[in-house]
């Protein structure tokens, strides 16, 4: 009867149907948080059956590759592999770049997909345009006299060309590091950022971010755990993006993981994959060393 007249029992039924309405919504999130773990793995088993297919279409555009040899009765393999790098790397470029013909005598072409091969190429190399194919993206060069037949990968590539001419077409540039420019490593929990001259670097900036590795089991666990991630990634490739606002080169290279490199490619002139890693510091000069290496192959 008091509890009545001081309004306590109407405040304790709203206090019970407000603790109901909390219950049902921690049980809608629960629910929410659930789905989204099985949506992360399912994105992942995803991601998995999509790289097994890929390795299984390489697998079998390989074995057609293969068959067609056998049918033509043409060796298919390469004549010969080569890493080059430093003075290596620069003999070769000499060597190509001393190589004088008739006019029209020299063939010289970015090949950016191998998949899609242009009629130029088919034509100045012949039964050989396969092995180009295979070694694509990369610089093809050869002669009249197919006496010079070579791909080269190339660091820092043109936009596709194919010419006819009395020597060789290509830049150093393309090669070997050259003027000023700013070279970049970045991975989602690292940045490393350096401004060159040719091959000496004279500026340094770096940092790393904390990133959530270890997760529990279950689905609420698992899909915070996703989420945290995903926001330090973010956070993290936005103080990058930042830091490359210092840069005060006319040329920019990002190298680094995969999976963030989208980020930096309407920014950056060049992007590739690398796999330093590190403190960013000895990381930068990893992805230096491994961005400019070159691929030789003799065909």
């Amino acid at each position: 009867m008091l509890d009545r007249v001081l309004g306590r029992a109407q405040l304790r039924e709203r206090i019970e149907e407000l603790e109901e309405e909390l219950e049902h919504r921690e049980r809608q999130l629960e629910a929410e948080q659930e789905r989204r773990a099985d949506a992360a793995s399912e994105r992942q088993e995803a991601e998995q059956r999509v790289n097994r297919l890929e390795d299984r279409i390489a697998e079998l555009e390989g074995e057609v590759e293969r068959r067609r040899s056998d049918e033509a009765g043409v060796d298919r393999s390469f004549a010969r592999t080569e890493t080059l790098q430093d003075g290596r790397l620069r003999a070769v470029l000499d060597r190509l770049e001393s190589v004088e013909t008739d006019p029209e005598g020299a063939f010289t072409a970015y090949v950016p997909d191998g998949h899609d091969l242009s009629e130029s190429v088919r034509e100045a190399f012949g039964d050989r345009a396969a092995l180009v194919g295979r070694a694509a993206p990369c610089l093809a060069v050869t002669d009249d006299a197919a006496l010079v037949d070579a791909c080269l990968s190339v660091p820092n590539p043109p936009e596709p060309f194919a010419t006819w001419d009395d020597a060789f077409a290509f830049e150093r540039s393309w090669f070997e590091p050259t003027g000023s420019f700013t070279f970049t490593l970045v991975r989602s929990d690292l940045f490393a950022m350096g401004e060159y001259d040719g091959d000496e670097r004279v500026a340094f900036q770096g940092f790393d971010s904390d990133l959530k590795s270890k997760h529990s089991k279950g689905g609420y666990s698992q899909a915070r755990f996703e989420r945290l991630r995903d926001e330090q990634i973010d956070n993290h490739l936005e103080r990058c993006q930042v830091a490359l606002d210092d840069s005060e080169t006319d040329r920019l290279i990002v190298v680094g993981e995969r999976t963030v490199l989208d980020e930096f490619e309407d920014v950056a002139d060049t992007v590739s994959a690398v796999s330093a890693s590190g403190d960013p510091e000895p990381a930068l000069e990893k992805a230096f060393r491994e961005f400019w290496r070159v691929q030789l192959r003799a065909l």
